[in-house]
């Protein structure tokens, strides 16, 4: 795409001449802040990633000419908002959005990204600079649980990547290597702390209490069954589902929940039957 506007050229250099910002310190976004248009195949991979379909919410950050919110109306019958520093860039993308006839429901505001706010999003899509990455990542994983992110090139600081793809972008005007990095996030429920359930069997119901540790969306953790302390085996946390296996040698149970209010809510697996699960978390979770 030719850069009518104020489209900054870029040295692969320039990327990092940025300097370091504290957790909780928003960089300002300047006239030197870079503005590079996602390819085509970028946009498709990200909106791909996501799993971006009819009733989601998209807010893009960085929304330069607008293409990603747009794609995701005119395609996947989602809605959403775009966000840019640069108002020539913010009409501009209102002029694309009238053009592919998305107009009301493909929006773009000319604000501060650090300043916007994200609670209704069902999916966020980011092309920032890995410094401004770092400062979002309490933003966004103050999400709901199951919102996804969509980062173009650049990780979340030490958030580790639910996916990542790589594509080659022959026509990539900055770098070397004319590829991207397109990375994918699952906001994670908190489960970290200590709870408390039941096993239900024919004659009476078994004690069960279980300790858990997290790390973004990597769980851990050990069980106290009746008199038996194991550990939980394949935790896995998507979102606000968490699911883990459990066996003290006599049994072999298959755990899952949706987290809500301190509560897990699913169901149990046990010799081949489906059981109603319930679990209550007995402490505050830890950051």
């Amino acid at each position: 795409m030719k850069n009518v506007l104020r489209a900054v050229p870029l040295a692969l250099a320039a990327l990092f001449a940025l300097p370091a910002f504290a957790a909780d310190e928003a960089p300002k976004i300047t006239e030197e802040t870079p503005y590079v248009p996602s390819p085509r195949i970028v946009v498709d991979t990200m909106l791909r990633m996501a799993d971006v379909r009819a009733g989601d919410f998209l807010i893009d950050l960085g929304s330069g000419d607008g293409r990603i919110i747009i794609t995701a109306a005119k395609e996947y019958d989602a809605q959403g908002f775009g966000v840019d520093y640069d108002p020539r860039l913010v009409r501009l993308a209102t002029e694309n959005a009238q053009k592919a006839g998305v107009a009301d429901r493909a929006r773009f505001i000319d604000q501060n990204v650090f300043k916007t706010d994200l609670g209704q999003a069902s999916v966020v899509t980011i092309y920032l600079l890995p410094e401004y990455n770092a400062v979002l990542k309490p933003t966004l994983l103050a999400l709901k649980p199951g919102t996804r992110i969509v980062s173009h090139d650049y990780g979340i600081a030490d958030w580790e990547p639910d996916a990542a793809s790589k594509v080659q972008v022959p026509e990539k005007p900055v770098g070397v290597e004319k590829s991207s990095w397109i990375y994918y996030w699952m906001v994670p429920a908190q489960v970290q702390g200590h709870w408390r359930s039941r096993i239900p069997a024919a004659k009476s119901a078994t004690a069960l209490e279980f300790k858990l540790t997290q790390h973004y969306q990597k769980v851990e953790g050990t069980a106290k069954i009746g008199a038996s302390t194991v550990a939980i085996e394949r935790p896995l946390l998507k979102g606000d589902l968490l699911s883990f296996d459990l066996s003290d040698g006599k049994q072999s149970l298959h755990f899952e929940g949706r987290i809500s209010g301190g509560q897990l809510s699913g169901q149990l697996l046990s010799g081949g039957k489906k059981l109603p699960w319930r679990a209550v978390r007995v402490d505050a979770p830890k950051d």
